[in-house]
């Protein structure tokens, strides 16, 4: 479309007015393409993040980046892949949870399939971590579903050419605030996973994002918001061991239930946010990251990634409730299971 077309789409936004479905894949279609100059594209972004991102345009989003520029790859496992990890752009900063909640579970037997990202925003982005590890995040995705075949987990670096060869790293790489593509781009995994956790960083997004996967195929979901601590603003793309943690569960029978959970609930002594900010290192993080998975880590990191564990093996049908999956991750992490799991996939990515 025209500069001028394009611009109409932008003044449409600034007007706190939605755009179809179609019509945001025609936008997005102009921004993964780079046919808009660098200032519209950034002006679409920050006017679509302003009026707040519809169900219609984060799966119209979703659609563009996963036709135009996924990589695809059929991952054969004995049950179904789950993904989850959250958006960034959260208030506290927090150390990579969803990276050990992922270990934890896939000791289990779950099948994850991970899609991240380097740090944009923050110091230690899920791939920068897993890289200071050993994983090989610059691989094909050839290599990642051989790793997830072979010992059930791998990552698919959404910043790398071979995962999203057209566009995708360009512009994340650009950007420094939170947009739609934190939620689009995370969800283009190139192994279609069904079942996802997904943190969000807002909890206006918490209904349009289940919506929006709801749309694009997911046949359980688990959205999170998590508050930080009482009487602070922000909260976290997680669920919380601060304080209360919002979610929308899209049930296989179509419907989004809506319900918080908090730390008490699980006998959780409420963390500080100070317990869970991440180092000034990618070093450091990693070295933390290996004491956590054999039980040796503070109290409070321990418990929020075996919250986060417990929402997997919940959604996965490993346990009957997130309660007793968290109960399960802190049994699993109390033996040799994750880090075992951890050092199996570092020589699976490779």
């Amino acid at each position: 479309m025209t500069a001028k077309e394009f611009g109409a789409f932008i003044t449409r936004l600034i007007g706190k007015r939605s755009l179809t479905r179609e019509e945001t894949v025609d936008c997005f279609s102009d921004i993964l393409q780079n046919v808009q100059s660098d200032m519209q594209q950034g002006a679409f972004l920050a006017a679509l993040t302003a009026k707040g991102e519809s169900a219609e345009e984060i799966a119209a989003a979703w659609q563009v980046i996963y036709e135009l520029d996924t990589a695809k790859v059929s991952i054969n496992t004995d049950q179904p892949l789950v993904e989850n990890c959250g958006t960034g752009m959260d208030a506290v900063k927090t150390f990579n949870i969803s990276t050990a909640a992922s270990v934890i579970a896939a000791a289990d037997g779950i099948a994850m399939a991970k899609h991240g990202a380097r740090a944009i925003t923050s110091r230690c982005g899920s791939v920068d971590i897993l890289e200071e590890l050993g994983v090989n995040v610059e691989c094909s995705p050839d290599a990642v579903k051989k790793s997830i075949e072979t010992v059930g987990i791998g990552m698919f670096n959404g910043m790398s050419p071979l995962v999203h060869p057209q566009a995708l790293g360009r512009i994340l790489s650009q950007i420094s605030f939170g947009t739609v593509l934190n939620i689009a781009a995370s969800l283009a995994n190139p192994a279609s996973p069904k079942l996802a956790v997904r943190g969000v960083y807002s909890p206006d997004l918490l209904t349009p994002t289940a919506k929006a996967m709801k749309e694009i195929g997911y046949s359980r979901a688990l959205v999170i918001y998590g508050e930080g601590e009482p009487g602070t603003d922000g909260g976290i793309d997680e669920a919380s061991t601060m304080g209360r943690s919002h979610i929308r569960e899209l049930t296989p029978d179509g419907n989004i239930a809506e319900y918080e959970i908090r730390p008490e609930q699980f006998e959780i002594t409420p963390a500080r946010a100070s317990d869970l900010r991440m180092e000034q290192d990618t070093a450091t993080e990693a070295r933390r990251m290996k004491n956590l998975l054999t039980s040796n880590e503070t109290q409070a990191r321990m418990d929020i990634v075996c919250l986060n564990a417990g929402l997997i093996l919940y959604l996965a049908d490993s346990q009957p409730s997130i309660k007793a999956g968290y109960h399960r991750a802190r049994q699993l992490l109390s033996t040799d299971k994750p880090i075992i799991k951890l050092n199996d996939w570092i020589r699976a990515q490779q």
